[in-house]
């Protein structure tokens, strides 16, 4: 199969490294400077430099050369990325490619999932999905073992992926719950920040399972009231992203959070991190989502008031862990 990995970071060059094994893979970068580095060196030296290129991967920094002839498209930037570049292959004046989007977040602005940009960027084109799942670039990259899932309207187009793609060391599962399996990308990453915050402080495990655990809880009320099912929530792409994302030392949301707690201010903290953390952007957007929809997100509340209003990181924790009795399905206590 031929396969076309649009955007050069961590993750891009992971799937592309992966697939690569087994299909024939380009992977494009936008800076032209970025590609002949990688052309000379064999290797993303940038974002994953201890991931040599097999022999047959090909790099390039044209756009129409990277799609041209390709079976498949994966889109692999950040949210921001994703509607110039579904823009680029509209240009093209082609027939649109079957392609998945493999970012996790909601846009900025608009609020908007990554199926409902595709929706305005590509409308009634049905051959696309979203490719998400608890997966680190570094170790699908270096051959370990992962699962992710690829969701899509088109039950057929998501079933016919995951049977050409498919390998004993990245496994695939079709789901055709678009909007729960986006929704778990993406707010995962939020959980992941407030979990870093109560790692760092030295809250101890106990306290690591009950953020995870009640954020699960905040993710499935707010897929559920976009139309999710709560059996995705329980998946790969709900509970098994958040649990990797929120205790893995590769997680940069994580990192993120135990950054904040030591005290540090979050530019510094992102200059020093160096790749895109997206449940920085991403919790402001769902917290917007959430209030509008009259959901309750106390921790995604709490990671808003960490990243842009300058709240005490201690602070915010000992509040959550002190919120009302409540049962566990919501129902206060009195």
């Amino acid at each position: 199969m031929k396969l076309a990995v649009l955007g050069a970071g961590a993750w891009g060059t992971a799937l592309a490294v992966a697939y690569a094994r087994h299909h024939a893979v380009t992977l494009w970068s936008r800076h032209a400077d970025h590609v002949a580095e990688m052309a000379a060196e064999r290797c993303n030296r940038r974002y994953l430099p201890d991931a040599p290129f097999p022999a047959g991967l090909e790099l390039t920094a044209e756009f129409s050369r990277a799609v041209e002839g390709a079976e498949l498209v994966l889109v692999v930037t950040p949210i921001a990325g994703l509607r110039p570049t579904l823009r680029a292959l509209t240009a093209l004046g082609r027939p649109l490619p079957p392609f998945l989007w493999a970012c996790k977040g909601f846009e900025a602005g608009s609020s908007l999932l990554p199926h409902q940009v595709v929706a305005e960027e590509c409308p009634g084109h049905e051959a696309c999905g979203v490719l998400s799942g608890p997966s680190f670039a570094k170790e699908v990259a270096a051959g370990l073992p992962a699962a992710v899932t690829i969701a899509s309207d088109d039950a057929a187009f998501a079933r016919r992926i995951v049977r050409d793609l498919h390998n004993p060391l990245l496994r695939l599962y079709a789901n055709d719950d678009l909007v729960g399996v986006e929704v778990g990308g993406a707010v995962k990453n939020v959980m992941a920040i407030a979990t870093g915050v109560a790692d760092g402080l030295g809250f101890g495990m106990n306290a690591r399972a009950a953020l995870i655990t009640r954020g699960l809880a905040e993710i499935t009320r707010l897929a559920m009231a976009l139309g999710a099912s709560q059996q995705t929530m329980m998946g790969l792409a709900g509970m098994g992203d958040l649990i990797l994302t929120c205790t893995g030392a590769l997680s940069r949301n994580r990192q993120v959070g135990l950054k904040l707690a030591e005290g540090k201010p979050l530019a510094v903290i992102l200059e020093e991190l160096g790749h895109v953390a997206e449940g920085v952007a991403t919790a402001r957007e769902v917290l917007t989502m959430a209030e509008r929809l009259q959901v309750e997100m106390p921790i995604t509340a709490a990671v808003c008031g960490l990243l842009y209003y300058g709240a005490d990181p201690a602070q915010v924790v000992d509040e959550l862990l002190s919120r009302t009795p409540k049962a566990e399905t919501g129902e206060v206590l009195t």
